[in-house]
């Protein structure tokens, strides 16, 4: 049997520990190594590829990212050779096969090579970690997955050179 002056310092070492780590679960677009790094049960992802690493949630739907995300669509920009007019509320897109989508931009896309991710939502560049900028949805092969055709999305995504 265990002492009471050993199990009450051991018990508030315990509960002390175990609340600590409650509170360091990263949100979307933090930095990364591992998906375990975004959440340890596994419903979070690392992407490696961006800089820094990017805790996300891969084949996000309109509902599936939490509050301080948004589920984008992004093409590779190897496909979107072909120009199109996105049209507007009075007039549908027009240009793309049956198999593409024409993404705001003016390029078709294949719905084939579509990703999804969760990315961090923002108003200005201030709200992205450093190497990141605020970008606006429909831009270089990016979508928001959104039903209302009115929305503006702006994300977190890596700088690029222009």
């Amino acid at each position: 049997m265990v002492p009471i002056r050993f199990a009450v310092p051991v018990a508030l070492m315990l509960i002390v520990g175990a609340t600590a780590g409650a509170g360091c679960k990263r949100e979307i677009g933090d930095e990364c190594t591992t998906a375990t790094d975004c959440n340890p049960n596994g419903s979070r992802s690392c992407d490696s590829s961006q800089p820094g690493g990017y805790c996300t949630i891969q084949g996000c739907d309109e509902t599936s990212c939490p509050e301080e995300a948004a589920c984008i669509r992004y093409f590779p920009a190897k496909y979107l050779t072909e120009s199109c007019d996105p049209g507007d509320a009075t007039h549908a897109p027009t240009g793309c096969a049956p198999n593409e989508i024409c993404l705001n931009a003016g390029l078709c896309a294949p719905m084939s090579a579509e990703l999804r991710y969760c990315a961090k939502r923002c108003d200005n560049n201030d709200d992205c970690r450093g190497g990141y900028e605020c970008r606006l949805a429909g831009t270089r092969g990016s979508m928001a997955l959104t039903s209302n055709v009115d929305a503006i999305v702006h994300f977190c995504a890596p700088q690029t050179a222009e």
